[in-house]
């Protein structure tokens, strides 16, 4: 696989999102050593801590990941857009995919929903959903843009951009 190429669907994981509950495999809160399971033994790549966050961020790029545990256990889940698995919620593909379309669909999603209560904007003007407990950011893949989600425990929402590292926001 080359730098900029992009799994198809047919070749990812297919993971559900449960939100503030759990992302394929993984639960928030759970331990690294309980993910290190969940994941079959795929051994971190790197993990790196981040004192001012009190946060660890393991990193596997076997499958795409990075996860991020503090004391409470895991606390976030970051998706590679070219080679992550492939996370649905509500139905609707959530990597890997065209940035403006998943905006439309969250800016449908909040029309159902009280004011106020649905939308967030990350510093990059990525979107997220503070009903679902994901952040839409993007990840080049080339001269393209995909989303790459990142997915929170319910803890990080009153203040999601400073919950995690700026690497979690940055692209991949």
């Amino acid at each position: 696989m080359s730098l900029w190429d992009v799994l198809s669907d047919s070749e990812r994981q297919q993971w559900i999102f449960d939100p503030f509950v759990s992302v394929g495999p993984l639960r928030f809160g759970m331990t690294s050593d309980e993910a290190f399971a969940a994941l079959g033994g795929v051994p971190a790549a790197a993990r790196r801590h981040y004192p001012r966050w009190d946060v660890v961020c393991h990193t596997y790029s076997e499958v795409g990941l990075k996860l991020y545990f503090a004391a409470e256990g895991l606390r976030g889940v970051s998706i590679d857009a070219r080679r992550g698995p492939q996370v649905h919620a509500d139905e609707t593909a959530l990597v890997g995919q065209v940035p403006s379309e998943l905006e439309q669909w969250l800016f449908d999603r909040a029309e159902s929903r009280e004011p106020f209560t649905e939308l967030f904007y990350l510093p990059g003007a990525e979107p997220g959903s503070l009903t679902l407990g994901v952040a839409l950011c993007v990840q080049r893949a080339g001269d393209l843009l995909l989303t790459r989600p990142v997915f929170l425990a319910a803890d990080v929402m009153d203040d999601v951009y400073h919950q995690l590292p700026r690497e979690a926001w940055a692209i991949f």
